[in-house]
């Protein structure tokens, strides 16, 4: 059967079926909660239809975030995610075809540019956006022992404030990143990360106040390092403690998702025994009000990093 794409967007309605084309399209029960956060999720929701009464047989939705440019001024940002598309509905080019209605509202709403991550690239160039790379390190895990200068101990929920701003403070002007409301902590950032008491943060011993916030996952054999923030002094020490943790778990490899800056590289070494850079293209970008040029600028500038806490 041909879908009809809606021009109304989805309703509050279509919540179930949206619900449950992401259960069958993703081991992803988060996407719920994160669709929730935006208040007008339903005009940002893009669906095909099997004409009337039938299922819903694809969705996009579109993301509004504050997202810092090359020179880390905040600016607003088409974020796609949660595409999906049933099995028996693929190849019908429905997801082009919603994509040109997400186009129309960004566009609409003043976004300067849209944003999205993906492992199937294709289908995306042919409705403007365009794959740019970024850099992960990886290697043998390190048999290193912290030093001592810090204090590093699990997260606590008693640390929430202090993290934030840490964030906040580290991000000031890196390109690429997002502005995290309260919201964004409550449920962005533990839907990707998990509990808090899975992250690592480094306390001065003498202050007791927090120096460093870690994050690192588990990913086959991988134990990666998905966000840092905090001083460059304190980093080896809390990768040292990110290296023990995955040989406790048995894990074989390290991965370090932290763009170079002060202190990553030479703090390295505390992790990996054997680093090398790996290139990758998974961002894909559309320029919407802004140019090509300076969109190009963001992605591509010197320590550019959307964390992955704040996926769409």
């Amino acid at each position: 059967m041909t879908a009809v794409i809606r021009t109304a967007t989805a309703t509050a309605a279509d919540d179930p079926a949206l619900a449950a084309l992401w259960q069958q399209c993703f081991d992803a029960p988060r996407i719920a909660a994160l669709h929730a956060l935006d208040p007008d999720r339903h005009r940002h929701t893009f669906v095909a239809q099997s004409g009337p009464g039938g299922g819903i047989d694809a969705v996009v939705v579109y993301v509004p975030r504050l997202i810092r440019d090359a020179h880390g001024t905040p600016q607003r940002v088409g974020g796609i995610g949660s595409v999906a598309t049933r099995p028996e509905a693929r190849g019908r080019g429905l997801v082009r075809r919603l994509l040109v209605e997400a186009e129309r509202t960004m566009r609409a709403e003043q976004c300067a540019w849209s944003l999205l991550f993906t492992g199937t690239p294709g289908v995306y160039r042919g409705s403007g956006w365009q794959e740019f790379g970024s850099t992960y390190t990886e290697g043998t895990p390190a048999s290193t022992a912290a030093s001592g200068t810090f204090r590093v101990r699990g997260a606590t929920a008693e640390d929430a404030a202090e993290v934030a701003a840490l964030h906040h403070a580290y991000n000031a002007n890196t390109p690429l990143s997002s502005l995290r409301a309260p919201e964004d902590w409550a449920v962005r950032v533990p839907a990707w990360y998990g509990p808090v008491e899975r992250s690592l943060v480094a306390e001065d011993p003498v202050s007791g106040t927090l120096t460093g916030w870690i994050v690192a996952q588990h990913a086959g054999e991988y134990v990666e390092v998905r966000e840092f923030a905090g001083a460059p002094e304190c980093l080896g020490e809390l990768f040292a403690a990110v290296g023990e943790r995955g040989r406790d778990a048995g894990l074989s490899r390290a991965r370090v998702r932290i763009p170079d800056g002060p202190g990553v590289r030479e703090s390295l070494p505390a992790l990996l025994s054997d680093p090398r850079s790996v290139e990758e293209h998974v961002g894909m970008a559309r320029p919407l009000h802004a140019d090509a040029e300076s969109v190009r600028a963001t992605v591509t500038a010197p320590g550019a990093v959307h964390w992955y806490g704040d996926c769409f």
